[in-house]
């Protein structure tokens, strides 16, 4: 039956007031029926004094009380922003944070009161994703860095569920990067994360009691760790990680305060590392909290000019006090790691004499020495080994 002329004119009318009524709220049209928030239309601007965090705010405030899938747009440009809050949770089932343009940190560390620069917290269903780049300016603020307080994260993940970040440049952060704390089923993947190798605490991406966090196929250098993986994590994954400069891939620290939890289940393969300080680490305080840490591995290891490639270190910060470390370490495996050490004692297992490490199995190693180093040794105390296939320099036998 053919519609009349009059009734096509009053649709077309409505469709039009529709769009009308989407466009001046901020809300641009979208074929995939994802609402998009434009941060321009909640007062952005490029100027380079102009603080845009209101404005991305705003347009997150929006994106998020949306009935279906949303997306807030950075838009390519210069953008000056102070403290930015993520928060939820969101009525729409999965929000998306472009950042297709550069995106400057406000260099007065005062005027962050999270301790993060961006904080995603309290939501689930979350993507950052864009291609563009998220600067820390931490080479205005890396003068304050003490280690006693610390300098804002570039971006926090915080009772997060369901989310992803990938396909973005971290560049400078004033503290770390990237920290994931209290959330489960994180993505974090094709990141490049920079900073010069003597910025102070700039870890690449730090985890604290999480399950489920897959870190992969990112490209890192800092002058911190690359990846550090903290108490009370279970289930973590962390592979095909380019690392250097920095101080490596770590499990630790572990036993630093009272009230922290066990950690259980991390494997860490497929990486190359190279010029770090450190390669294979786990590391825990002397006079730490009782608890375990089990089930670690490291497997198809690459390392390239790395000092103290394999280490286990339960005497961390051990300057001040000589009582013992309580972190039990257990069943933890270096499985096939190769490559050249820049220091003599290639492999050192340096466990607790209060809580020996237990299950350290060495299989399939193969280290040469860098340039005149050498020959390479390995040490042990307080740990019962296992040992499997290659082993250069000779492994430690069991040395409890």
């Amino acid at each position: 039956m053919a519609i009349p002329a009059g009734t096509r004119l009053i649709v077309q009318l409505l469709g039009i007031c529709i769009a009308c009524f989407l466009s001046i709220n901020g809300v641009e049209s979208n074929p995939s029926s994802e609402a998009v928030f434009d941060i321009f239309n909640y007062g952005a601007k490029t100027e380079p004094k102009f603080d845009n965090a209101q404005a991305i705010i705003k347009a997150w405030k929006a994106a998020c009380e949306s009935s279906g899938p949303a997306k807030v747009v950075i838009p390519a440009g210069d953008f000056m922003a102070g403290e930015v809050v993520f928060s939820g949770p969101c009525k729409a089932h999965t929000t998306t944070v472009e950042i297709q343009g550069h995106l400057l940190a406000n260099i007065d560390p005062s005027t962050y009161t999270s301790g993060a620069w961006i904080m995603v917290q309290r939501v689930d269903n979350v993507v950052l994703t864009g291609g563009g780049i998220i600067n820390g300016e931490g080479k205005y603020d890396w003068k304050y860095a003490d280690g006693v307080s610390p300098l804002p994260v570039s971006l926090i993940f915080q009772e997060v569920g369901n989310s992803k970040a990938h396909n973005l440049k971290f560049v400078d952060s004033m503290g770390f990067h990237i920290e994931v704390m209290d959330s489960h089923e994180i993505d974090l993947f094709n990141l490049t994360i920079t900073a010069p190798g003597d910025s102070p605490y700039t870890d690449g991406v730090h985890l604290t009691n999480n399950i489920n966090v897959n870190v992969t196929d990112s490209v890192i250098a800092t002058g911190d760790d690359c990846v550090s993986i903290g108490h009370g994590n279970q289930n973590i994954v962390v592979a095909r990680i380019t690392c250097g400069p920095g101080h490596g891939i770590c499990v630790g620290n572990l036993g630093k305060q009272a009230d922290e939890k066990d950690l259980k289940g991390v494997t860490i393969s497929n990486c190359t590392l190279t010029g770090t300080t450190n390669g294979a680490r786990i590391k825990t305080y002397h006079d730490s909290a009782q608890i375990t840490a089990s089930d670690i591995v490291f497997q198809d290891i690459q390392m390239n000019n790395v000092q103290n490639p394999i280490m286990i270190d339960q005497h961390y910060n051990s300057t001040t006090t000589t009582a013992q470390s309580k972190v039990k370490i257990s069943n933890a495996r270096f499985v096939n790691i190769k490559g050249s050490s820049a220091s003599a004692v290639a492999v050192s297992l340096n466990c607790s004499s209060a809580v020996p490490c237990e299950g350290i199995e060495l299989a399939d190693i193969d280290l040469k020495p860098a340039g005149s180093t050498g020959p390479l040794t390995s040490a042990c105390s307080n740990a019962k080994t296992v040992l499997k296939g290659t082993q250069s320099p000779p492994g430690p036998a069991n040395c409890l």
